[in-house]
């Protein structure tokens, strides 16, 4: 926190957090007219959880959080067909982490576990097309809003503790590294960060969420044929 200037703050907050309030009043302007709608807004476990080292990501992507929650509230008072949709990231493998500002000694890495961004673009397409007030993508997301509800005070310190090099590799950082705090970088740089070789391509929870009709046919199947078995017996 102490080495974060105080216009790097209101930048990430200019982007994250005024970005997403203004692609949603562009949509809301469309889907007004429509009569009806989906909008997704992309969120993460840290908006429950903060971690050290991204104060200014986190406290952007809860700012988030609030303004979707008072969106939702208005759109049922005004007994509107729009949906509004928060997707709570995990860790996904990005370019974002060769690109990023930092001031650590060593290169940024995403907080295993890690997932690739193809499971992210299937959340947002089973989302939009079946959208619910909230969609955790992985059980880390759980795990990260259980774990602040239950034993708060426990995880700051325990995210104290190893927060710092979980967030590190092991290669030093550049001496001149260019970042996209104030400005972007030039070329395409993909979907992939560096981190293809610890990165999941498929989250159970996603899986079961994406099947959850067959799942319950399975379940009630079994159970039926549980019960004719017990009764014939």
């Amino acid at each position: 926190v102490h080495r974060t200037t105080p216009d790097e703050y209101r930048r990430v907050v200019e982007v994250n957090y005024l970005g997403t309030v203004h692609g949603t009043l562009a949509a809301l302007e469309h889907m007004r007219k429509q009569g009806e709608g989906v909008i997704l807004q992309i969120g993460s476990a840290l908006v429950y959880r903060s971690i050290p080292l991204q104060s200014a990501y986190c406290a952007s992507k809860a700012a988030i959080r609030g303004f979707t929650d008072s969106l939702r509230c208005e759109l049922f008072h005004e007994k509107s067909r729009i949906k509004v949709c928060m997707l709570q990231l995990p860790a996904v493998n990005t370019p974002q982490f060769a690109v990023v500002r930092t001031r650590l000694p060593r290169k940024p890495k995403p907080v295993p576990p890690i997932f690739q961004p193809e499971v992210i673009a299937r959340a947002a397409l089973h989302a939009a097309l079946h959208p619910t007030r909230e969609m955790w993508v992985s059980g880390s997301a759980v795990k990260a809003i259980l774990g602040q509800r239950i034993i708060p005070g426990l995880l700051d310190r325990y995210l104290g503790r190893i927060g710092y090099d979980a967030q590190q590799t092991g290669e030093p950082v550049a001496r001149y590294r260019p970042d996209n705090v104030f400005a972007p970088l030039p070329g395409d740089r993909g979907a992939h960060g560096a981190f293809d070789a610890e990165s999941r391509s498929h989250s159970m929870k996603l899986w079961a969420r994406l099947r959850r009709g067959a799942i319950a046919g399975s379940v009630a199947a079994a159970a039926l044929a549980l019960g004719l078995y017990s009764w014939r017996a």
